[in-house]
């Protein structure tokens, strides 16, 4: 027999037989529960509401009563004062577990059992509750009581409510309960045969087919599309949409981690590429020094001042390097202050002026802020910002007379900075990258202009993790100007 016609079968088999056997179970039982002493408790069944559904036929016991007294409230309702006539009622009732409660406003008026109406009073509906032309009625599961409602004014203009309140209770016996249990084990006995094999027939190849794609995984093929169920909305269909899911993420992942191996590789390059430059400059200067070329003192200043320089290039490479392997694992030691942004970047202003003074660069700067603002920052991280960006300006300057401009401003809860030079200016189709890791606008790297290509990705993470933002204007030959914005601190921030 071919799968698929036994798959249908067994589909059929797993309908059709619970059904068929329920039907018999339940026509056993309910013969049972009509005909058999002991377990409808006295009560006459005349079909099969009773244990069916318990609250509603214990309903239809008082619906006589019930719609009798409705008229009666709506022709004279003086008749509920007359406690006789209410006993009376009340005694009609009595035997099909009922008693009433008459209220007058907010106090009881009648009540057919003292001890029952103690307890369900204070939760009586409030006049007015029921709607108009519904067969009112409110079940309190954890009483077990049935409250029929009937509203009405008495002669004396005051609100009364007439309230029905039966008892419910199961005429359900236990050993019905039990012929109950036997039937459904029965029945699921029978039907769990025929599930089990369903299931097994229909999982089993698509946790086969789950399998081999989780080898393939396994084993680094990221390509490996699962084609069974693909578009099913059932469970199977969930779990191998969550496959797929994976396996995106994963080979996304994967090609990230290429990605980023290959920045790795680039980084290494570029800075094995600009330390060799200084490290072979220095070895000239310094073999010129062991063979006595510089033959003068003049001429060893200026070689051992050289040499100083070209180690601190490499120690600004390395110390790249280092800064860039803190952002990579997010590590990079913050140790954030209060800070008076006057006083601190007055006294950067003076230590960068020495340096462009020997580099013959102007420096201008315009401080327009309130002398007392303040800003939370790291002061080191701040001025290694600001040494990247002019030390960049510094490295692409092409002009004869060099000129950098600082200038502070307010910008509505935050300082804006500007750092604007007059080099060689970024390009429009490069301007959008520069922040990014490893982009350099000039792809010939050569030695006097080279670089890592991250510190500007630098100065972005540094900005960013003091809350702030940065972005780049430029124009080719005019300039470049960095923008950074930085938040004020206030005192009631700091309470």
């Amino acid at each position: 027999m071919k799968f698929k016609t036994r798959l249908w079968i067994t589909f059929i088999m797993m309908i059709i037989l619970p059904i068929v056997l329920t039907s018999i179970a339940f026509g056993i039982i309910s013969y049972m529960v009509i005909h058999k002493e002991g377990l409808n408790y006295g009560i006459e069944i005349n079909d099969y509401t009773m244990w069916s559904d318990s609250i509603s036929s214990f309903g239809q016991l008082t619906d006589e009563i019930f719609y009798k007294l409705q008229v009666q409230a709506n022709m004279d309702a003086s008749r509920f004062l007359d406690k006789n006539y209410l006993g009376e009622v009340n005694d009609k009732i009595s035997g099909a577990a009922s008693y009433i409660i008459v209220r007058k406003e907010k106090e009881i008026y009648f009540s057919g059992n003292d001890l029952a109406t103690s307890q369900i009073a204070s939760r009586l509906p409030e006049y007015g509750s029921i709607v108009e032309g519904a067969d009112a009625g409110y079940y309190y599961n954890d009483m077990q009581k049935l409250v029929k409602q009937i509203d009405f004014i008495f002669p004396d203009g005051e609100r009364g409510s007439l309230f029905i309140v039966t008892k419910v209770s199961s005429v359900i016996s236990k050993t019905l309960i039990l012929y109950l249990f036997i039937s459904i084990v029965i029945i699921l006995s029978f039907t769990s045969m025929v599930l089990a094999q369903w299931i097994r027939r229909g999982v089993f190849l698509p946790i086969q087919e789950m399998n081999i794609a989780m080898h393939h995984i396994a084993s680094g093929n990221f390509d490996y599309v699962l084609q069974c169920k693909e578009n099913s909305t059932d469970e199977m269909g969930d779990l191998y949409k969550s496959y797929e899911d994976m396996r995106l993420k994963l080979k996304e992942s994967a090609e990230e981690m290429k990605e980023k191996e290959k920045q790795n590789k680039e980084l290494v390059s570029n800075i094995t590429h600009d330390l060799k430059t200084p490290i072979t400059s220095i070895k000239g200067y310094v073999e010129g020094l062991v063979d006595g070329v510089a033959d003068t003192e003049e001429k060893r200043d200026r070689y051992i001042k050289t040499i100083y320089t070209k180690a601190c290039d490499m120690d600004r490479l390395i110390n790249e390097l280092t800064f860039y392997s803190g952002i990579d694992t997010n590590r990079i030691p913050y140790h954030f202050h209060k800070l008076n942004v006057t006083d601190y970047f007055n006294d950067c202003v003076e230590e960068v002026g020495l340096e462009l003074e020997s580099e013959n660069i102007q420096l201008n700067y315009t401080n327009l802020i309130d002398p007392n603002t303040l800003i939370i920052a790291d002061p080191e991280q701040m001025k290694k910002v600001i040494n990247n960006i002019i030390g960049n300006s510094i490295k692409y300057m092409d002009k004869e007379k060099g000129i950098i401009d600082i200038r502070l401003a307010e910008d509505n809860d935050s300082i804006r900075v500007e750092i604007a030079d007059n080099g060689k200016g970024i390009a429009s189709k490069d301007l959008g990258n520069i922040f990014e890791r490893f982009y350099r606008t000039d792809a010939s790297r050569n030695s006097s202009q080279g670089g890592s290509g991250i510190g500007l990705s630098i100065v972005k993470k540094i900005i960013e993790d003091h809350g702030g933002y940065i972005w780049a204007t430029s124009k080719e030959g005019v300039g470049t100007c960095m923008h950074f914005v930085i938040r004020r601190y206030r005192e009631q921030e700091g309470m």
